[in-house]
């Protein structure tokens, strides 16, 4: 039996980095992968969605070309040619990981993986053998997939999950979208740009629900502009697919709507794959579809982890990767300290893009915080209006008494590229004055950020 210091099931952002940093580590380590390396972020996921919906940017851009004072006549787009492309990148993006296991001399064992006792896992490869590896730490990181509702069970053809959505052969004219959390949300706006005729269906009052309630109202807004019919507090209640299309149920406020569509896609949450990996074999604890662990990621049997989507925390690719680095240095004795959930930044990419961390004004509120709230919109911002972007606005939420950071919400373009910025001040508890001081170049969208901080302390200059 080949004995490893650390094993990781599963080789997606939480695994494969997890693997690479206990190697860095000095730590002789193995990764199982029933698929390929990258799991669903880098081959079904964040990243040849990120693809997608670049191609649908930049078919949007053309088409408004005269808006820059451009001609392109006749812009026509090729759906094969962007799902290929998005494909392409993905395939780059897995074979890259490829590299980083050779690199990092990480042992990379194809096949399924199901957990032992006695710190050992079974793996099964494509040809049925069975080998059984030993470790002293075994991480289990096998993510999540596409959750399914009753009302509403995938057949890959006309109800779909992500993975069909961003494969399909044939672009549809009419989607039904079920679900505004990011995946939902992104989906629709690519498929929308595209020029498919997009409805989203949300159970929830305000789409991107996670979000503040100003940056929901401003994406329906923007959703609407664009052609997207948005449908919230309304449920699918009933799918018929027998005829061409399908035949969407809605339940609203106002009654029952029947919506005709090429498709639905799925979008209501994700599932986490705990099932058939041994957990039960091992005695591993878990509640409500979620493997249980401390703050250093250790189930309740000694030398077994679990990190990611599989445990309670933010399902997010970001999160996943920094649990995994968290759990193998505190196996390595490094003295570190637990993450903190309060401090992670949400990120959904359609366009207008949103970002976010912290609490939201209504949370805020709550909580009891006497609050300063700033807020800056993109209209009045010199790079937003050259470069035609001028949908949005940035949000800042500070404690009146203490001066802490405590929200940001973002929406416009680039976005989720401004948000590190809260991320990190909020880290080294910098104040709303610290970050008034602290010169932002001229112009750019992150100007907007030190601008509704001025807001927030009344002393904004561009509004």
């Amino acid at each position: 039996m080949s004995q490893f210091d650390v094993i990781v099931l599963g080789s997606g952002p939480g695994g494969y980095v997890t693997a690479i940093r206990a190697s860095q580590l000095g730590l002789k380590t193995a990764v199982i992968e029933k698929e390929n390396l990258g799991g669903v972020c880098l081959n079904w996921g964040c990243i040849p969605t990120k693809a997608l919906l670049k191609s649908a940017q930049v078919f949007e851009y053309l088409n408004h070309a005269k808006d820059y004072g451009l001609s392109a006549d006749n812009v026509d787009k090729d759906f094969d040619a962007v799902v290929k492309r998005s494909r392409g990148v993905a395939d780059g993006m897995s074979k890259g990981v490829q590299f980083l296991m050779k690199k990092n001399k990480i042992t990379v064992i194809n096949g399924y993986g199901t957990l032992q006792p006695g710190k050992k896992v079974s793996v099964k490869d494509a040809q049925g053998k069975e080998t059984v590896y030993g470790a002293d730490h075994i991480i289990v990181a096998t993510g999540a997939r596409s959750r399914e509702l009753p009302s509403l069970p995938q057949d890959g053809k006309k109800i779909i999950g992500y993975r069909e959505a961003m494969t399909l052969e044939k672009q549809p004219s009419k989607l039904v979208v079920v679900g505004s959390g990011a995946i939902g949300i992104e989906f629709a706006y690519f498929y929308n740009a595209m020029g498919t005729e997009v409805t989203v269906v949300e159970y929830l009052p305000n789409i991107v629900p996670v979000e503040d309630e100003e940056v929901s109202k401003q994406l329906e807004k923007s959703f609407k502009k664009a052609g997207v019919k948005v449908m919230t507090s309304s449920e699918v209640t009933k799918v018929d697919t027998s005829g061409k299309g399908v035949s969407v149920t809605v339940k609203t406020a106002k009654g029952e709507e029947v919506i005709k569509a090429d498709i639905v896609l799925s979008a209501v949450g994700i599932k986490t794959n705990i099932e058939n990996i041994g957990l039960e074999n091992v005695g591993i604890a878990t509640d409500r579809d979620k493997i249980l662990v401390n703050d250093f990621y250790q189930t309740n049997i000694p030398g077994y982890y679990a990190i990611g989507d599989v445990t309670p925390g933010p399902a997010l690719a970001h999160v996943a990767s920094a649990e995994g680095i968290l759990c193998v240095e505190k196996i390595a004795k490094m003295n570190v300290h637990p993450i903190d959930y309060g401090n992670i930044p949400g990120c959904t990419y359609c366009t207008p893009e949103i970002a976010s961390v912290g609490l939201t004004e209504k949370q805020a509120k709550e909580k009891g915080y006497d609050i300063k709230v700033g807020k800056f919109p993109f209209s009045a911002s010199g790079k937003a209006q050259a470069g035609g972007n001028s949908d949005g606005f940035v949000k800042v939420i500070f404690d009146a008494k203490y001066g802490e950071w405590l929200g940001c919400h973002m929406i416009g373009a680039g976005v989720t590229d401004m948000i590190a910025e809260a991320v990190v001040a909020r880290k080294l508890e910098t104040t709303g004055h610290e970050i008034l001081k602290a010169i932002h170049p001229h112009p750019t969208m992150s100007e907007a950020v030190m601008e509704a901080v001025a807001a927030a302390y009344d002393e904004v200059i561009h509004l």
